[in-house]
């Protein structure tokens, strides 16, 4: 078995334990090199880059709240993503879709495309886990 075969086969098996909620840790390292840095460890939007940048940085743990006590799963999923919709000039936030997707670029666009919307929905089920 290649390596590609092996690298989708371990994004595959770990999968199952993001969907079920059971353990959020690969969502927290993801979160903690990729989101923190703006939005802060505890998600609070206070991050150490937040003070730098011309805009508010929102807060990450109340968008259950936000949004009648219901964690919108998809659309912060498509958010982090980034590579749907208009963004007419940009946003403020890195198209994470494409930043992961290049990572992996290695290994095919197939496999770049699992792997990438594997480490988003491990992103979105941590970020689903601080909710207050």
């Amino acid at each position: 078995m290649s390596m590609k075969h092996w690298a989708v086969a371990a994004m595959f098996a770990t999968l199952p334990l993001a969907a079920t909620g059971q353990d959020t840790t690969a969502g927290q390292e993801e979160y903690m090199v990729a989101c923190a840095i703006c939005h802060g460890e505890s998600g609070k939007g206070d991050g150490p880059f937040a003070s730098v940048l011309n805009l508010s940085v929102p807060g990450l743990t109340g968008l259950a709240a936000a949004n009648d006590g219901v964690f919108p799963y998809l659309e912060t999923f498509m958010v982090i993503d980034g590579r749907t919709g208009v963004r007419g000039h940009g946003g403020p936030m890195p198209i994470w879709g494409d930043r992961f997707t290049a990572s992996a670029s290695d290994l095919g666009p197939i496999s770049a495309e699992i792997i990438t919307r594997g480490r988003i929905a491990v992103l979105t089920d941590y970020i689903e886990s601080i909710q207050d």
